[in-house]
């Protein structure tokens, strides 16, 4: 399988998928746009994986390859590529779409419910009833046309969705682990004033091992799901 992934900062990786990806011995590139705005011929790619980042998918001016990522995004949807998108990815995606991305009610930042939306569609992934995902966002996005929203939470509506078979936008993170979560308090730690869904800094480091191993299942689970469509 053909793997690309899109990362906008240094400090937010692959996560725990990068152990999913070589258990399957996948061929695994990048495009790093920190560095370079580079982008194979989209024939070329299976399996497409949209990270986060701090900036806004409408901050084009500031972030030109901004566009090149989005038609790129497009292009792969529309070949019927698998997809995945977090956080900033999932905006992305809503975005090339044709969906609008805005300020959140809330900024999320740390742990909090999320509650799977139950569908009889079983070409929909579908997530537990209840769970607890990590979080780190202050916009949320409209739904692209012929979207179904596949979670949601108190704080944000439009907390998962799926397009198609094999494209699935989440704005939480199940790829972190506590050296992600660090990386993350470390570089941003001037987002965490005290609000109704910000939590403290030893609040997020301090979640217990059983909780990464929840949202470790969870995320295989959805690479699964999206894999069974690839190359």
């Amino acid at each position: 399988m053909r793997v690309h992934w899109l990362q906008h900062v240094p400090f937010e990786g692959l996560g725990r998928i990068e152990d999913w990806l070589r258990q399957k011995q996948s061929k695994v590139n990048g495009t790093r746009f920190f560095e370079s705005d580079e982008l194979p011929d989209p024939h070329q790619v299976d399996f497409l994986i949209v990270m986060g980042g701090p900036m806004s998918v409408n901050d084009e001016e500031e972030f030109p390859w901004l566009r090149r990522e989005k038609e790129f995004i497009r292009q792969c949807i529309r070949l019927g590529k698998s997809v995945l998108g977090i956080c900033l990815g999932a905006q992305l995606i809503a975005n090339a779409m044709g969906a609008r991305v805005y300020r959140n009610l809330y900024k999320e930042i740390g742990w909090f419910p999320v509650q799977g939306i139950p569908s009889n569609n079983r070409s929909l992934f579908r997530f537990p009833p209840a769970f607890e995902a990590f979080r780190w966002h202050g916009e949320t996005f409209d739904l692209p046309p012929g979207a179904a929203r596949l979670a949601s939470s108190e704080g944000c509506e439009n907390q998962a969705f799926q397009l198609g078979r094999s494209v699935i936008g989440l704005q939480f993170h199940l790829e972190t682990t506590p050296e992600t979560a660090r990386e993350l308090v470390r570089h941003c730690r001037e987002e965490l004033a005290p609000s109704k869904y910000v939590q403290s800094e030893e609040v997020i480091l301090g979640a217990p091992e059983e909780r990464y191993r929840a949202i470790h299942a969870l995320l295989f689970q959805v690479l699964s799901f999206l894999t069974d469509t690839a190359g």
